[in-house]
């Protein structure tokens, strides 16, 4: 195979050539670090690479070639905020000094399935802001056009996929941290059902928003890995679909579906955007779902004052909180500690307790009525195409969180009441901006929106696109 469709090949098709031995781990492994050398200096996607261990680790994986791990030899990207033995998570700041004790649940589970861990990717500070800028690691840039942002927090995550520095990252999500920089990036990302992948050492993040899952070229990609982080030990010998639940659902035709629609954006504190290159991308999205035999019908969404009162406290507090154990303050980046200000002078702790307790059950309830009726609900993802690099430089934190809240209102809100959402690549913008639009499934139901998003993955094709920084 061509070295370049070798290293956009994801990680399905990666493991299948390891497994048959047209390929080593070795030869993968190698062929991404030289990548990463010639093109991550103009993205800056890793804040760490680990030539050396990921090299043994793939020579270990080759002698055991012939196992049924699924994904023997494989090399995975870890984003900087979850513990890799031996090295410090960053957490995408410099506060940090202690090398973590063990690997993280989900970095076990991926290493009993046999992954080889290539490095780990950049996130804006405390992994709180939309876009992947730092004073610790710097910028990181859209492979597809670097004045342009990746979005955040797992920017670097998204940039290394794109750039095909490597064929799957972990990401996580706590107000949309997988599925802005999906869409910004081209790419397909799921933010999984709460508690569906573990968070350890962590019980929950951010008062129960923020989970774990990943950014990938194909669903089937996606599919595997989340059947990986979610089944544990068995599946280090599991047998093929449909054992797999997730991986037999991208492929599986989805049915009818009963799919409502609606552009209109979430209100929160400022009004939100919403520009034409994303209304069409969105409108082509609904047109091609009806043409598949879905029946689609836009909807009027009462969201209510869920991101003012509640979405908001719990993520103002979420910061706050953090921030409080963070060693070495002195490190943090104003913009971040004027956050936590905000966690502490703004949201009550009455204010917080209803918001995680009452009043996230009474909207959650709210939404799931949604589900009576339908079967997935498709919104845009962002208001607009990847913005400029450094777009709020400079801003206070503020100015920073109304910024955000018209350039992001769609994503939040399903952090807090839950339910599982993925970004599903949409096109370009006319200046060639990659574009997404999400798919939000009812509570615990991931399978219908992987199953859907594969159908519309094989009606229009994604993956085969490439940056031109990548080639």
């Amino acid at each position: 195979m061509d070295p370049t469709d070798l290293a956009f090949a994801g990680v399905v098709r990666q493991a299948e050539l390891i497994r048959s031995g047209q390929i080593s781990s070795r030869e993968l492994v190698e062929l991404y670090l030289g990548r990463i050398e010639r093109i991550n200096p103009e993205i800056n996607a890793f804040s760490a690479v680990f030539s050396d261990s990921a090299l043994a680790e793939a020579d270990a994986a080759d002698a055991r070639r012939g196992e049924q791990g699924p994904l023997l030899g494989v090399p995975i990207a870890i984003k900087d905020n979850i513990d890799i033995a031996g090295y410090v998570t960053s957490q995408g700041t410099g506060c940090f000094d202690q090398p973590a004790r063990k690997d993280a649940a989900l970095v076990q589970r991926l290493r009993r399935a046999g992954a080889v861990i290539l490095g780990k990717t950049t996130l804006p500070e405390l992994a709180i802001f939309g876009f992947t800028e730092s004073k610790t690691w710097g910028i990181t840039r859209n492979p597809w056009n670097t004045t342009r942002t990746t979005g955040g927090s797992s920017g670097g995550s998204a940039a290394a996929v794109a750039a095909g520095l490597v064929g799957a990252a972990h990401a996580s999500d706590g107000a949309g941290s997988i599925r802005i920089p999906a869409a910004n990036c081209g790419l397909f990302g799921l933010k999984p059902q709460r508690d569906r992948v573990p968070l350890g050492p962590l019980t929950e993040h951010w008062h129960g928003m923020s989970v774990n899952g990943f950014v990938t070229r194909t669903v089937l990609d996606t599919a595997l890995l989340l059947d990986v982080a979610t089944a544990g030990e068995q599946m280090a010998t599991a047998p093929p679909p449909p054992e797999r639940p997730f991986a037999g659902a991208a492929a599986s035709p989805p049915g009818k579906l009963r799919i409502a629609y609606s552009s209109k954006p979430i209100r929160g504190i400022v009004p939100p955007h919403y520009t034409e290159d994303v209304r069409r991308a969105f409108e082509e999205t609904v047109e091609l779902l009806a043409s598949l035999g879905h029946e689609t019908t836009e909807v009027k969404i009462d969201f209510g004052r869920t991101m003012g009162n509640r979405f908001i406290a719990t993520y103002l507090s979420g910061i706050r909180e953090e921030e409080a154990t963070v060693p070495n303050k002195e490190r943090l980046e104003p913009r971040t500690r004027g956050m936590a200000r905000l966690g502490k002078t703004v949201v009550s702790k009455k204010a917080l307790a209803k918001a995680i307790g009452s009043g996230r059950e009474a909207d959650t309830a709210r939404l799931d009525r949604l589900y009576d009726d339908h079967d997935v609900l498709v919104t845009p993802v962002t208001g607009e195409p990847p913005v400029e690099i450094g777009k709020w430089e400079g801003k206070g934190a503020l100015w920073t969180v109304l910024g955000m809240s018209r350039t992001y209102p769609y994503t939040p809100i399903w952090n807090h009441t839950g339910q599982p959402a993925a970004s599903v690549p949409s096109g370009f913008s006319a200046d060639g901006l990659p574009i997404g639009t999400m798919l939000i499934g009812r509570t615990g139901d991931e399978a219908t929106l992987i199953s859907l998003a594969a159908q519309m993955e094989s009606e229009r094709p994604w993956a085969g696109g490439r940056p031109p920084i990548a080639s």
